[in-house]
């Protein structure tokens, strides 16, 4: 039997079409579930916070029935923003004309409607979208009738669990934002989906975990795309700080492995050896060659300040080397150069699983 030589990727030109970017808000994160907020900063009736599905602003109200409700975060009126943020409100009021919306989202008042015969309010109430939890993460889904995050979850809070990571024990510790990436939210996706290029691209990683064929798994189940790392033997699991052979270790027992997980489309949940941690965020469209990333990072009661700094220090190396990374990509496949690239099926196959998805999605022709 011949070998095969590889998987065509998705044409390149779907990297940097604006009509390609609102199908895929259209059929993708119109439909899909997503990271949004910490538990937290909606824990209790009247607090307010604001997040995105794909490129959709939404906005998460606690109301004085203590019912934790999504809504698009746009004024029925004339499209204006409405909130901005955390915040603390006993309605919801628009800054351009004031129309005021109670925390179920139904219009309470619109300045000089009384004026105008025959105005209805009943039918003006946000829009909403569904809202789910797990653990002290919300995710939000511009579907309102979608089916809950638990059927697209499956078997990824089992696998966090058997590593010893206990999602409800977890406390919050950061949030980190970054610049807008200068690239196509599915080249951040798929760089993320494969360590083929660790060993090349990220040495003080690769000090750290085994990258090597054989060690690293890669999974996929449903919506789920998983990615498994063992510490390396002859570090003992050290976080090796960048330029240097030196780091804090962990203790055998707690975090055995590192994990790496998408959630179509572009949920991350990263898990490193050590001490209990995990950090989640979105993937987020601002344009076809822009997107913006966050992540929050949960960590364990216990975990002490030497061992948070050599984490923070190793992740952001990698961060920083794989801004130039994807930023280079989207020069490349934008550039006309080629109509498509070529995956290898066994190192990258998590790759070929969410261009699968992208595919079927749009109801392209694959």
């Amino acid at each position: 039997m011949a070998a095969v030589a590889g998987v065509r990727t998705l044409p390149y030109d779907w990297y940097a079409d604006a009509a390609v970017l609102r199908l895929e808000q259209e059929r993708i994160f119109a439909r899909s579930w997503q990271y949004a907020a910490r538990l937290d900063q909606v824990a209790e009736p009247g607090q307010l916070t604001t997040a995105w599905a794909g490129s959709l602003p939404v906005l998460l109200a606690r109301g004085r029935d203590d019912e934790l409700r999504g809504f698009v975060n746009v004024c029925r009126h004339r499209g204006h923003i409405l909130c901005d943020g955390d915040a603390r409100r006993e309605t919801i009021q628009c800054p351009y004309h004031a129309w005021t919306y109670g925390l179920d989202g139904a219009l309470r008042s619109a300045p000089r409607s009384d004026r105008e015969p025959g105005f209805d309010m009943s039918g003006l109430g946000l829009v909403g979208v569904s809202v789910d939890t797990w653990g002290p993460f919300v995710f939000v889904n511009a579907d309102p009738e979608a089916a809950p995050l638990a059927d697209d979850l499956g078997e990824l809070p089992d696998l966090l669990a058997a590593d010893g990571i206990d999602v409800g024990a977890l406390r919050f510790h950061a949030r980190a934002e970054s610049e807008e990436y200068a690239c196509n939210w599915k080249i951040c996706v798929e760089n993320f989906l494969e360590c083929y290029h660790c060993a090349v691209a990220h040495p003080s990683l690769s000090k750290v975990l085994d990258v090597s064929p054989d060690a690293y798994g890669l999974e996929a189940r449903g919506r789920v795309a998983s990615q498994f790392g063992p510490p390396k033997k002859n570090s003992v699991g050290a976080w090796i700080q960048p330029g240097t052979d030196t780091g804090s270790t962990y203790s055998e027992g707690e975090v055995a492995r590192g994990q790496f997980h998408l959630l179509f489309p572009g949920t991350v949940v990263n898990v490193m050896p050590g001490k209990p941690n995990l950090s989640i965020g979105p993937v987020i469209p601002r344009g076809p060659d822009r997107t913006y990333r966050f992540l929050d990072y949960f960590v364990g009661p216990d975990t002490d300040d030497e061992w948070l700094a050599d984490y923070f220090a190793l992740d952001d190396q990698v961060g920083a080397e794989d801004r130039v990374l994807v930023e280079n990509v989207q020069r490349g496949v934008a550039s006309g150069g080629l109509e498509a690239g070529t995956l290898l099926p066994e190192s990258e196959k998590l790759i070929a699983w969410f261009q699968s998805l992208v595919v079927e999605a749009l109801g392209a022709d694959g």
